[in-house]
């Protein structure tokens, strides 16, 4: 991360920070262990929220191509910054609650779905946006969320009417603070992973 991607998040917190709920960009551990279930073979993913890239760099390093891999980024600064550090990539600067029904990936569903939004700060868009993801993710597809809370951050009534389970698949204590990453799936399905 350098020094002007630190600048740009410090600028988007003082703006804003309920759209931003970090207080400091997540770190190495954290997007190893959200993007540990995904590699090259997981077809198309789509990141939420990527803020600086942090995770984008991990899901790049874990085998992604740049081609398979498309960012949804609501804030203007940080669209910015992604073209600038990942150009070529797509990045798509919207609200991820407009998801539903998009063919972001030439009528291929998703294998993943990486997200870094704040969910504990927007739990009135949380079910558009899971809703939204989930049309275009495949049967066996998974989306990752990370929260510093200490339990899921989407609640089981959503759980429930979308018909998905969330498992926690681990904590990233060296993250500042503290995280951990669900993953959550539709209720029942098989699960082809990439691990590596």
């Amino acid at each position: 991360m350098t020094t002007n991607d630190v600048w740009t998040f410090i600028r988007a917190l003082v703006t804003n920070p309920s759209r931003v709920s970090a207080i400091a960009p997540s770190g190495a551990a954290l997007a190893r262990l959200i993007t540990s279930e995904i590699g090259a073979a997981s077809g198309p993913v789509l990141e939420l929220g990527p803020g600086t890239g942090v995770f984008t760099d991990a899901l790049l390093a874990r085998g992604v191509t740049p081609g398979n891999l498309t960012l949804v980024e609501y804030g203007a600064e940080f669209a910015r910054l992604l073209q600038r550090r990942f150009p070529g990539m797509r990045v798509l600067q919207m609200d991820a609650c407009q998801l539903g029904g998009r063919d972001l990936f030439k009528a291929q569903p998703a294998g993943a779905v990486v997200s870094g939004l704040p969910f504990l700060s927007m739990p009135d868009k949380v079910a558009s946006i899971l809703g939204g993801a989930f049309s275009i993710l495949r049967g066996d597809g998974a989306f990752y969320q990370f929260t510093y809370g200490f339990r899921c951050p989407v609640p089981k009534a959503v759980l429930e009417d979308l018909d998905l389970e969330a498992v926690c698949i681990g904590r990233a204590f060296c993250n500042l603070p503290p995280a951990a990453v669900y993953r959550i799936t539709r209720r029942g399905a098989e699960i082809r992973q990439t691990l590596g």
